[in-house]
């Protein structure tokens, strides 16, 4: 458990010493929040059933913070890690790959939570969002939807053969995902051709599980959702414990 501490505290503090991650992680979303807040305010209409813009963009951003940091932060630190002999290192001392992969875990999560608390108070305290759900509901589905990613930049982060390899897959996952799937525009105003395509894309999922629970549906109505991201999470764990490379 020491370890488990120490290791939290020091990569808290290279997470935020690193401008890029902490900048997607933190200020992007709210970049974004502001921006289509300005243009489209946060009027209900009839297109989100009766919800504003900025109603349902807040979970769809942080399905956007999900994805970056499982896609991007996780993938990118382990694999350099590794390239750098970092994990090399660290196989010389009684730490197990437990301690290391969780301490990645309990950093970006708290990371990633960070993200959705700024995107809450700002649209509270700007846009007056309104929140229907329940709130141990919409933690239960941020906690699921966060770890299904964090499992697959584990994986990525296994499989690649160099940091930048595994930057540039990344990247080339992420991005037509939060195009894509409802994170970065609303799925209503993507064409029909589109959303067809974003049924095959992983975040499609996490976007429909947390809209929906924060306009307050319920589990039921979500668990074709839920399973997918219940999925994802149990081959994750699988592959994660496979693919670790100390070297």
């Amino acid at each position: 458990m020491k370890s488990l501490l120490k290791m939290t505290w020091m990569e808290g503090k290279l997470f935020l010493r690193e401008p890029v991650g902490a900048f997607f992680t933190l200020a992007f979303p709210l970049m974004m929040l502001f921006l289509f807040g300005s243009i489209y305010g946060n009027e209900p209409t009839p297109m989100f059933g009766g919800h504003g813009t900025i109603d349902i963009s807040i979970p769809a951003y942080t399905a956007m913070i999900i994805a970056t940091t499982g896609l991007m932060s996780i993938t990118i630190t382990m694999a350099t890690y590794r390239e750098t002999g970092i994990l090399r290192r660290l196989r010389t001392t009684p730490i197990s790959p437990l301690v290391v992969l969780a301490t990645q875990v309990v950093v970006v999560f708290a990371m990633t939570s960070l993200g959705m608390l700024l995107l809450v108070a700002a649209g509270k305290l700007v846009y007056h969002v309104r929140f229907e759900g329940n709130a141990l509901s919409v933690l239960a589905g941020f906690v699921l939807s966060s770890l299904s990613f964090f499992g697959l930049g584990f994986i990525l982060a296994g499989i690649m053969p160099t940091a930048r390899t595994a930057q540039i897959v990344g990247m080339v996952l992420l991005y037509p995902m939060l195009f894509l799937s409802g994170a970065g525009f609303p799925r209503e105003l993507l064409p029909e051709a589109i959303k067809k395509v974003s049924a095959f894309l992983p975040l499609t999922y996490v976007v429909n599980l947390l809209r929906g629970l924060w306009v307050g549906e319920t589990w039921s109505s979500h668990l074709l959702d839920a399973g997918v991201l219940a999925g994802m999470l149990i081959i994750g764990v699988i592959l994660s414990a496979k693919t670790f490379r100390w070297e």
